[in-house]
């Protein structure tokens, strides 16, 4: 669904909601960001350890080319300040024939401003205007910005019977881990 100012829905957001300041704009990604979208994939990881995951926080972000290979596929987002710097970004990858979300970032310095709920309501709209009906992600269940958070952006957690082939394959491999409790989680569009 397309806004009055022709820009996909959720297409351009605020920090504050109340007293709009830097907007900012919910755009592709070039491949030439890759790096801005590393960094900010770091700096958001930073934040496991304070919930006794540091294990994650210690994680390697996603390799460059593969990042760079989701912006040429057209399947990376950032959310941009007003001097277009990436703050934030989303990662799609198709899983089971729809729309998964790989990853979604927002750089600590920027959070708690709505800026991930807008990527996600972003891709929700992007996906529903492709004849899509729902997006799927996985995630940790005990995280407070992870399952609690997506179940408030519309998610619900799945069941494993639920799953397509494809997403049980992926949420085994994360479950194999073993870094704490993970599940898949899907909103209709």
């Amino acid at each position: 669904m397309r806004s009055p100012t022709g820009w996909p829905r959720a297409a351009v957001l605020t920090q504050n909601r109340e007293v709009p300041r830097d907007p900012m704009v919910i755009r592709r990604a070039g491949p030439e960001e890759s790096a801005s979208i590393q960094a900010i994939e770091v700096a958001a990881g930073l934040q496991f350890a304070e919930v006794g995951l540091a294990r994650v926080a210690e994680d390697p972000p996603m390799a460059l080319d593969r990042i760079e290979q989701l912006c040429r596929d057209g399947r990376a987002w950032v959310a941009a300040d007003g001097v277009d710097r990436p703050r934030a970004f989303l990662l799609e990858t198709r899983v089971d024939g729809g729309v998964h979300v790989a990853e979604l970032s927002v750089h600590p310095a920027v959070a708690r401003r709505r800026i991930g709920r807008s990527l996600l309501d972003h891709v929700a709209a992007s996906a529903a205007d492709d004849g899509l009906v729902s997006v799927t992600l996985t995630t940790f269940t005990e995280v407070p910005w992870n399952a609690p958070y997506y179940q408030r952006c519309g998610f619900r957690i799945l069941a494993d019977h639920e799953t397509g082939p494809e997403l049980a394959e992926l949420l085994g491999t994360e479950r194999r881990r073993g870094t704490a409790p993970r599940v898949a989680m899907l909103r209709q569009c």
